[in-house]
Order: C-alpha cells, then structure tokens, then sequence
C-alpha cells in the first residue's frame, strides 16, 4: 500500500505494506465490534488474519455474515492454541511482502485513523522496530497543577497515584525509571502512566494487544513458548527482547479504547499465579543476574503488593476473586523458592 504523509512541512511519501492480525478465543461479539472499527479506518490494512482458537464455530459463524476486505479466518487445533501461539502461527500466514505487522487484541475499538499513526510513527522514525497505540479510556488524566498532592505527573499532566504506588514510595520501592522501562528489580510503571499528549515516547516494552512490529524482526525472535494459554506478561517479554534490535515507541495519537471482555481469561487464583511466576520470568528476561539488592527489592514489592491484595478481600466488590488472586500470588512465590522458571 502506498500513499503519503506530511510531517511538519514535508511530505514523505512512502511503500510500506502492513497486516493486521487478531487472535481471538470465544469472543464473537468483541471480534464484531473491533472490525467494525477497522472497517472504516482511514488507512486500511492490506490483510487482515483472524487466528481463532475458540472452542465453538461462533466466531467462524459470525464472521461469515460480515464483507471485510482483505480477510483471511483460521481455525487452529489444539496444538497452535493460546495466544503465543496463535500469534507465530498467523505470522507463518502472512503475505511474504508484509513489511509492518499489527497486532490487536480482540476487545478493543480503534479511534479512525489508528493505523495511519501507528505505520506514521514507522516513516517519522526509521530506525524503529516497534509501535505502540495509545489505550484511552482506562485512565483519568488532567492537565498538571503543582500543588496537588498524591497524584502522579508527567510531562504536564498528572493522574491519580494508586495506595500501591503510595505504600511503595513509603518502604523505598518506588520505580526509578520512566513509564515502559523496567527497573533492576522490576516492577515499574507501565505504559499506562504515558499521558495523552500527543506526543511519541520511547519505551522498552509495548502491551501486545495494541503494538506493531516490523516483520525484519521475526527473522530472529517469536513470541516465546514459555507463555501458555492466557500467558500473562507476554508482551512484555517479547517487546523487552524486541527493544535489544531496535526502537519501540508509544504513538498518543494512535487512540483506541480497551473493553475488558471476561470471556476466555484464567480464574483469579491462576492469574495470580500467574503475576508472580511470569513476572519473575520477565524480570530475569531483562536482568538474567541481578545484584543481591535487587532480588532484596523485587520479593519486598511482591510481597507487599500481595498484602495489599489481601486486604481487598475487606474492601473489594469482589471479595472471594481477590482472595483467590492473593492466595495464587502466595502459593507461587514460595513455589519459586523451589522451582524457578528456565528461561528459554
């Protein structure tokens, strides 16, 4: 696909074929509402590959009565299920020409010109290797006011510091690195704490859900098969090898909303295995040796956050769901006394 952009004065043209892949698992109506936004965008994949894994033939079904250009469906066994999975297998799909390939979660909606940022921020900076969209409607920011207190700032605008950050910077564990860089002992902020400014930041990590990558990068890395099923931090692992071969950025003018859709996600007591077991993995992705200070910092900020999880079990709507989350976060973390993961 060819076409043109105009940056400040210039106008850079540019021939950059780019494919959108969405893996899906039992969401047949989230499905319907994201291509609906596809649909109508202002630049317009020139593929698009469904990879489903769902256990039923309603998405199959569903997507049979829609007349979406450029469409490809694929139902994939057992053996290519989960979302690491479905992601290498759509990949082996693609169009050998494909230079840009995006990927989207199945429960988001696209602002209309999403893709023509996102492949945008590719022309605007050539040496990067990775973009990602800018989710807005899951944080409340407003333009930044010196004298508030318990709010976190960035670059002229601020949000509502959570008690976890609160209770962090209390016992000396606040992240030392800005949004979307991970510090030695891990836990640090993630791209949600990027405001809606506008602008491009670079990062270290991309959410998988709402990230593109050039396709030059699958010719040395996939997404691991460390991650199964729902495999929680995923994209934090690939991006975070993805960003030792080139640049990731956030594009904020490449919007989208994020509709947490329930369907197809782990009960709490695996998710919260899950944030203790993957994290780990994560972590020492990024730091293979940390120091003793670090591993010190990283089991303290697990630990207190597990506390605070527990102490939703007083506060929460969901009293049972943040038992079982804390009660999987515990199990995990003394089973990594024993077991740690292998990196691959």
């Amino acid at each position: 696909m060819g076409g043109e952009f105009i940056l400040g004065q210039k106008i850079v043209e540019y021939e950059m074929m780019f494919s959108l892949i969405v893996c899906t698992y039992q969401r047949a109506e989230a499905l319907n509402r994201l291509l609906a936004t596809v649909a109508v965008q202002s630049l317009y994949p020139d593929e698009i590959l469904i990879i489903d894994g769902s256990r039923d033939d309603n998405t199959k079904l569903n997507l049979s009565q829609q007349d979406l250009k450029n469409l490809s469906y694929y139902k994939v066994e057992d053996k290519d299920r989960g979302l690491t999975r479905q992601r290498n297998f759509g990949i082996e799909k693609l169009n050998p020409q494909t230079e840009i390939i995006c990927f989207l979660d199945d429960d988001v909606v696209l602002e209309p010109d999403y893709f023509q940022n996102l492949i945008q921020t590719f022309v605007e900076k050539p040496y990067a290797i990775g973009v990602g969209g800018y989710i807005t409607n899951e944080v409340n920011w407003t333009v930044a006011r010196e004298f508030d207190k318990g709010w976190f700032k960035y670059d002229g605008f601020q949000r509502k510091e959570g008690n976890r950050f609160q209770l962090r910077a209390k016992f000396g564990l606040s992240p030392n690195l800005p949004p979307g860089f991970m510090p030695d002992f891990g836990h640090g902020r993630s791209i949600g704490f990027l405001p809606p400014s506008g602008k491009l930041y670079q990062v270290e990590q991309l959410m998988g859900g709402v990230a593109a990558y050039k396709r030059v990068l699958f010719e040395e890395l996939s997404f691991s098969s460390y991650f199964e099923g729902y495999g929680l931090y995923e994209d934090a692992d690939f991006s975070i090898r993805a960003s030792k071969k080139g640049s990731l950025w956030i594009n904020t003018k490449a919007r989208l909303e994020h509709h947490h859709d329930p369907s197809g996600r782990p009960n709490l007591y695996k998710y919260g295995k899950m944030v203790i077991r993957n994290g780990w993995y994560v972590w020492r992705v990024k730091y293979p040796k940390p120091g003793f200070k670090a591993r010190l910092k990283w089991n303290a900020t697990a630990l207190l956050l597990t506390l605070i999880r527990f102490s939703n079990v007083l506060t929460a709507s969901d009293k049972k769901g943040a038992f079982q989350e804390a009660t999987g976060r515990v199990i995990e973390w003394w089973s990594l006394v024993f077991n740690k993961p292998r990196l691959l």
